[in-house]
C-alpha cells in the first residue's frame, strides 16, 4: 500500500522543482554566470564547449575553476559537507562518485526537473550504472569513460621475441612473458606490482556486486578475485619485474620515455597522454592490446554533477549545461579528439574517427577494440566507502609485497575493517 503522505510529499517536491526550473529559465534573460568546477584535461573540454553554449545561452557566461586532480576532489569534498563555496557544476572522476553517492550532497538528477532516465539507453549502460546509488538516485552523468588496455612497447617485445598473442594469453603468461622482457632488455614488465592488482581485482565481478562491497554493504575483499590479484601482485614483486614506481610520478613518466617500462595495464586515456606529454618522443614504438585472459574492465571516467545546496536559480542552466556536454555528438566528439576523452555517449560510436589509424600507436586502429571493450564492461554498483577500501587493500598489498605478510592474514585484516566501515 502507498503512502498518502509520502506521495504528497513528492508531489510537492516535484512542484517545487518545477517552479525553479520555471523561475530560471523566466531569469536567464539577465545577465548570468554559471561556474563550472573542474579539473585538467576536463576543464580544457568545458572552456573549448563555451562557444557552443554561447549560441544557445548569449546572456549566460560560463567560469570555469580550475585546480589539479587531487585539489579539486578534496575541494569538491569540503564544498559538499560545509555547503560553501559550491559550483553550479562539479566534475567528478569516478572514483569519487561512489563517496558522494550515498550522502545527501548531489542532486538526484533522477528526479524532477531533471529526469535523467529518459537519457539512459543513450549512454553506456555501465557508466550511467555507476552513478547510481544503491537507492536508485542518480548523483552524476557520465561524460567520458575509461576501456581497459594493455599498452606495451613493441620494440621491446621485438628485442625479447616475444609475441602480443604470449602477452595476453594468460595472466600466467603475462608474467612469464615479463621475465622474458626482462631478461632480454633489462626493462621492467610493469611500473608498479599495485596495477597487477588494479585491473584483476575488477575481473569476474558478479551482478550486483561492487568493487569492494556488495548492494547489502557486505565485504568482498577475501573473494578469490582478490586473492588472485595479490598472488599475481606478489609474483610481479618476486621476480623483480616492477619498477617500484607510482602512476603519475616524475619516475613514472621518465620510465615510459627512457624504454624501462614495457607495459601498463590502464584506460584507453592513457595513449593520448603518453602521445601528448608523458612521452612524445616514443610516437610509433607503443601498441594497445586487449587485457590478458579476454577480462573487460573499465578504468577510469568522468561525471558531472549538481550540488544540492547550489543556487537554485541556476539549476535549470545546470542541467543543460550537463546535457550539453554529454549528450551532444559534436561536443563529446570534440572532447574525444582534442582530450583523448572517450565518449560514454553510444552516439558518438559509428563516427569514422573511431576507425582512423592512431600515430603514436604506428598505425593501429586501437579505438576499435577500445569500442568493443566499451560495450563488454559490466556495470559495477557503486559505494560510499569505495575510495576509503582502495587505500585500505592498498596498505595491505604494500604489506604483502614489502614486508611478507600472508596474503590471507593481509586480506582477512581488510575485511574487518572494511565491515567495521561499511556498518557506518
Amino acid at each position: 500500500m502507498r503512502d498518502s503522505s509520502t506521495t504528497g510529499n513528492r508531489g510537492m517536491r516535484a512542484g517545487v522543482a518545477a517552479g525553479l526550473l520555471a523561475l530560471s529559465m523566466s531569469t536567464a534573460t539577465a545577465q548570468q554566470t554559471l561556474t563550472i568546477a573542474a579539473f585538467p584535461a576536463v576543464d580544457e573540454i568545458v572552456r573549448s564547449a563555451i562557444p557552443q553554449w554561447k549560441r544557445l545561452h548569449p546572456t549566460v557566461d560560463i567560469q570555469v575553476l580550475s585546480r589539479q586532480f587531487s585539489d579539486h576532489h578534496t575541494a569538491m569534498t569540503t564544498a559538499l559537507s560545509t555547503s560553501f563555496h559550491l559550483p553550479d557544476v562539479m566534475a567528478l572522476e569516478v572514483g569519487y562518485v561512489g563517496r558522494f553517492a550515498q550522502g545527501g550532497g548531489l542532486d538526484d538528477l533522477a528526479q524532477p526537473p531533471y529526469d535523467i532516465g529518459q537519457f539512459r539507453t543513450r549512454w553506456v549502460p555501465y557508466a550511467y550504472a555507476q552513478a547510481t546509488s544503491r537507492s536508485g538516485r542518480v548523483v552524476a552523468a557520465p561524460t567520458d569513460i575509461g576501456p581497459g588496455t594493455l599498452l606495451y612497447r613493441s620494440d621491446l617485445l621485438a628485442k625479447a621475441g616475444v609475441s602480443e598473442a604470449e602477452l595476453t594469453r594468460s595472466w600466467d603468461s603475462y608474467v612469464a612473458s615479463g621475465a622474458r622482457i626482462k631478461a632480454a632488455t633489462g626493462a621492467y614488465l610493469m611500473a608498479h606490482a599495485r596495477d597487477m592488482k588494479d585491473i584483476v581485482i575488477r575481473a569476474g565481478i558478479q551482478p550486483g556486486e561492487g568493487l569492494y562491497f556488495d548492494q547489502q554493504s557486505k565485504v568482498l575483499v577475501t573473494s578469490p578475485r582478490f586473492v588472485r590479484a595479490f598472488e599475481l601482485a606478489r609474483q610481479v614483486r618476486q621476480h623483480k619485474l616492477d619498477a617500484k614506481v607510482g602512476a603519475w610520478s616524475n619516475e613514472w613518466s621518465e620510465g615510459f620515455k627512457r624504454g624501462s617500462i614495457a607495459t601498463q595495464m590502464t584506460g584507453a586515456w592513457l595513449a593520448g597522454h603518453l602521445n601528448n606529454w608523458l612521452a612524445p618522443g616514443t610516437r610509433g614504438l607503443w601498441r594497445a592490446a586487449p587485457l590478458p585472459e579476454g577480462v573487460f574492465a573499465a578504468y577510469g571516467g568522468t561525471f558531472y554533477a549538481i550540488p544540492r545546496s547550489a543556487p537554485a536559480a541556476n539549476k535549470a542552466l545546470a542541467w543543460q549545461f550537463i546535457q550539453l556536454m554529454t549528450l551532444n555528438r559534436e561536443v563529446q566528439l570534440s572532447a574525444f579528439k582534442t582530450q583523448d576523452a572517450f565518449p560514454a555517449l553510444l552516439e558518438t560510436y559509428a563516427d569514422p574517427f573511431f576507425d582512423q589509424p592512431i600515430a603514436f600507436l604506428g598505425g593501429q586502429p586501437a579505438r576499435v577494440g577500445w569500442r568493443e571493450a566499451a560495450a563488454h564492461i559490466a556495470a559495477v554498483a557503486v559505494h560510499k566507502q569505495d575510495a576509503f577500501a582502495a587505500e585500505v587493500i592498498d596498505t595491505e598489498l604494500d604489506k604483502v609485497l614489502d614486508r611478507g605478510k600472508d596474503i590471507g592474514a593481509a586480506l582477512a585484516d581488510a575485511q574487518r575493517l572494511l565491515q567495521q566501515r561499511a556498518l557506518r
